[in-house]
C-alpha cells in the first residue's frame, strides 16, 4: 500500500469500527467467553480478482493485535469458487467483529477489481490504458483505486488536489479554453506548484485550440470513434490523449483502436457487482 494511503485507510476502519460495533458487540459477548480462541477461514464463492486481503489485515490487526494471519492467496490473484483467500486465528469475539467489515471491504473490492480486469481484457494487444474517474464510493476511494489497479487497470487523479482538470464548467466560467489554461498556468506559478494540466474538449476546433497551449493531456468528451481519430491526428502525439463518455465495453476496444493513451471509465467503480465471500469458522487442522 502507498504511504500516502494509510490515512485514508485507517480512517475508514475507525469508522466503520464505530458504525457496526458501537458500545459493544453483544451479540458476541453474550454468548462467547472472553478470551476464547478460534480460528476462521475465508472462503471464496464466486469466480473473479481478489482484492482487499491487505486491508482485512489491518481490520483484523486494530481489533486483535495477536491475531494469526496465513495468508494463501494473494490481492490481485484469479480466485474461483471454493479456494481459500486466508487463514485466521485470534480471539474469537475480535474475530466476530471484524467479520463484517472486512467482508463488505473486500468484497467491494474484489467486485472492483474483478471488474476492472474484464475491461482491461478487452484492450489486450493495444496500447491503451483504461483508467479510473472520481466517481468512487465516499470515503472509500483510497480502496477503489487499490481494486481498479489490482484489477490491471490505471488510475486517474486521485482528488482534486493532484491534478488540474478543466472541464467543461470551468472552461464556461473562466471564458474558453485559452483563458482557463492560462490562468492555471499562472495559478501554479504563483503557488509554486507542478501539477499536470488536462483539458476537456467537446469539439475539434476546441482540441485545436488546447494543443496549441502545451497541456500536458487532451479529453475527448462524448466525441464519436470517428471524431476521436481525427482527434488523435490533431494532437500527434504532442501531448496525453484520453477518451471519455458513452464508452462501454461494447464499444470500449473501437475507440482504443483510434490510438488514445487512455479511456477513462466510471463504471469500474461506480456499476460494480460485489465478489461472493464468506469468513467461516473453521478446524485447526482444515
Amino acid at each position: 500500500m502507498k504511504e500516502e494511503y494509510i490515512p485514508f485507510v485507517n480512517d475508514l476502519i475507525e469508522l466503520a469500527i464505530r458504525e457496526d460495533i458501537g458500545d459493544g458487540d453483544h451479540t458476541s459477548l453474550c454468548c462467547i467467553p472472553h478470551d476464547e480462541r478460534g480460528r476462521m477461514k475465508l472462503l471464496i464463492k464466486q469466480e473473479g480478482i481478489l482484492a482487499g486481503v491487505e486491508i482485512a489485515e489491518i481490520v483484523l490487526r486494530r481489533l486483535d493485535p495477536d491475531v494469526k494471519l496465513d495468508k494463501r492467496i494473494e490481492d490481485g490473484s484469479h480466485v474461483r469458487p471454493g479456494d481459500i483467500a486466508f487463514y485466521v486465528e485470534g480471539r474469537l469475539i475480535s474475530l466476530l467483529q471484524a467479520e463484517r467489515i472486512l467482508l463488505n471491504i473486500m468484497q467491494r473490492m474484489s467486485g472492483v477489481a474483478t471488474q476492472t480486469a474484464v475491461y482491461v481484457k478487452e484492450l489486450d494487444g493495444l496500447k491503451t490504458k483504461v483508467i479510473d474517474t472520481r466517481k468512487t464510493t465516499p470515503g472509500m476511494r483510497v480502496m477503489d483505486k487499490m481494486a481498479v489497479h489490482l484489477g490491471g487497470g490505471g488510475n486517474h487523479r486521485m482528488g482534486l488536489f493532484d491534478m488540474i482538470l478543466l472541464k467543461d464548467n470551468h472552461i464556461d466560467f473562466a471564458g474558453g479554453i485559452t483563458a482557463a489554461v492560462n490562468k492555471a498556468k499562472e495559478y501554479l506559478k504563483a503557488k509554486n506548484k507542478n501539477l499536470p494540466i488536462e483539458v476537456e474538449t467537446r469539439t475539434l476546433d476546441d482540441v485545436r485550440e488546447a494543443v496549441s497551449l502545451g497541456v500536458d493531456r487532451i479529453m475527448f468528451d462524448n466525441f464519436t470513434p470517428e471524431m476521436t481519430r481525427q482527434a488523435v491526428e490533431l494532437v500527434g502525439g504532442r501531448c496525453e490523449t484520453e477518451s471519455s463518455g458513452g464508452i462501454t465495453l461494447a464499444n470500449l476496444r473501437e475507440y482504443a483502436a483510434c490510438g488514445v493513451d487512455f479511456i477513462s471509465v466510471g463504471a469500474l467503480t461506480h456499476q460494480i457487482r460485489s465478489l461472493d465471500m464468506s469468513l467461516k469458522a473453521c478446524k485447526a487442522d482444515e
